[in-house]
């Protein structure tokens, strides 16, 4: 048994492993198993979808929110509509909406005489990124032209005897404003801990009491970002004497006059933090603002990934990519270990995905976190139930840089978990924990063979 099959075989793993490892200035494959089997990426897609934004949009765009007005302000009063516009920010939060609500108040403005409204078409609307994972789960949003807090609400609970009390809030640094589009009440069972009703545009949620322990709190996906963020505004305008009506959904921006307006960092500190912390309403969002910057409507999630992979096929090489979705969090995403590998090559080494991407530490045979390594990794993880994947550049010893990809799937596995098991389904933990040590070994065994 060699000993690359001697590593693979204590890894135990069920289901298909495929990687490459390559010299990233040549593209040379150093090392390959299954190279061409098509595997789910995971959150690595996310790298894809890093490099297609920047392409598209440039490390220096700047998302904006605006408030705009249809009329002049007379006596504190706008003399017309006042309305919330999206311009796509993937990290706007209660803070941001607070700085538009500041900047108002310094204009002198109290009121409308109009209507308040929220624009959110500067994206498509989509209720949920993957329809099949539980609807609990925070990082499965809705995506939409505006969006606040990662479209996520607050959940928190707090025992006092027999009974419980409940908040839902659109936290951030410095505030916590409740809301009411996204209501809880607590019912009295055991299983399912969630359910979850659309009605009138508000999130109704239950939650059994049987799970709540002592106390606790958690985030919950928002399902109509624009009503969520045009709530919050209201909530944050009203503490500071400007009165507003119950929003109304613009269905066209109406020409106005800007009168606040909130600019987000560069993209490039976005994509770094979206890397960084793997958050799928980021990666969905950049996705979808390339796409239609490349002149394609892109009317859903699944039309922009189907652009976003004949762009990836077409300028980085990598002929049989598929995604459908930008974050990976579906897992019917595909893309081959050699396919990925072209991709980084094409990239380059020194290029801007390289310097964006986490430093990933280097771990030695028992999976403990080495204090010093002769080599340095900057990767994209990704992890879904029974699916793992690491991809990114090794600078080894001598400075000899490599690229490489390595995805593990047991995709029947994974296909047997009912769908209310799929947050912590049995056996999943275990498995990924086991891939994670296998790439470790496989990255330690590269630096050091292909090093010098």
């Amino acid at each position: 048994m060699s000993p690359v099959d001697a590593l693979i075989a204590q890894a135990n793993l069920s289901g298909e492993i495929g990687y490459v490892v390559a010299d990233a200035r040549t593209g040379l494959v150093l090392e390959a198993r299954n190279p061409n089997v098509g595997l789910p990426p995971a959150s690595v897609a996310k790298s894809i979808t890093t490099a297609y934004g920047l392409a598209h949009l440039g490390a220096g765009h700047r998302f904006s929110t605006q408030v705009v007005a249809t009329g002049p302000i007379k006596s504190g009063k706008i003399q017309g509509d006042l309305i919330l516009e999206g311009g796509a920010d993937p990290v706007l939060d209660t803070d941001g909406l607070a700085q538009l609500v500041k900047t108002l108040k310094a204009k002198g403005i109290s009121g409308v005489t109009g209507a308040y409204k929220v624009y959110s078409d500067a994206l498509p609307y989509v209720a949920e990124i993957d329809p099949d994972q539980p609807d609990h789960l925070g990082y499965n949003p809705a995506i939409s032209g505006l969006n606040l807090n990662h479209n996520r609400v607050h959940f928190e609970w707090k025992r006092s005897g027999e009974s419980y009390s409940v908040a839902m809030d659109a936290r951030s640094d410095h505030f916590r404003p409740a809301v009411s589009m996204s209501r809880m009440k607590i019912v009295n069972r055991s299983l399912p801990v969630y359910t979850y009703k659309a009605s009138s545009g508000v999130d109704n949620w239950t939650v059994a009491k049987g799970a709540l322990g002592k106390g606790g709190s958690r985030w919950l996906p928002v399902r109509r970002p624009d009503l969520y963020a045009a709530e919050v505004f209201q909530v944050l305008a009203r503490s500071q004497g400007i009165q507003l009506s119950k929003p109304q959904v613009a269905q066209k921006m109406p020409s106005g006059t800007v009168v606040a307006s909130q600019s987000s960092v560069p993209l490039g500190d976005i994509a770094r933090s979206m890397l960084k912390y793997s958050t799928n309403l980021t990666a969905e969002v950049i996705g979808l603002s390339a796409s239609r910057k490349r002149g394609v409507s892109a009317s859903s999630l699944s039309a922009s990934a189907r652009e976003m992979s004949t762009w990836v096929q077409s300028s980085l090489g990598a002929k049989s990519a598929n995604f459908v979705d930008h974050s990976g969090l579906s897992d019917a995403s595909r893309i081959s270990a050699q396919d990925m590998v072209n991709a980084l090559v094409s990239l380059g080494a020194d290029g801007d995905l390289h310097r964006l991407l986490k430093e990933i530490p280097a771990r030695g045979p028992d999976g403990k976190a080495l204090k010093s390594a002769a080599y340095k990794v900057r990767a994209k993880t990704g992890t879904l139930n029974f699916v793992s994947a690491l991809s990114g550049y090794i600078v080894a010893a001598d400075g000899t840089p490599m690229v490489f990809a390595i995805f593990t799937a047991d995709l029947k596995q994974r296909r047997a978990i009912k769908r209310a098991n799929r947050e912590r389904p049995q056996g999943a933990q275990g498995w990924s924990r086991r891939s994670r040590l296998l790439q470790h070994k496989l990255i330690n065994r590269w630096a050091t063979l292909y090093g010098t």
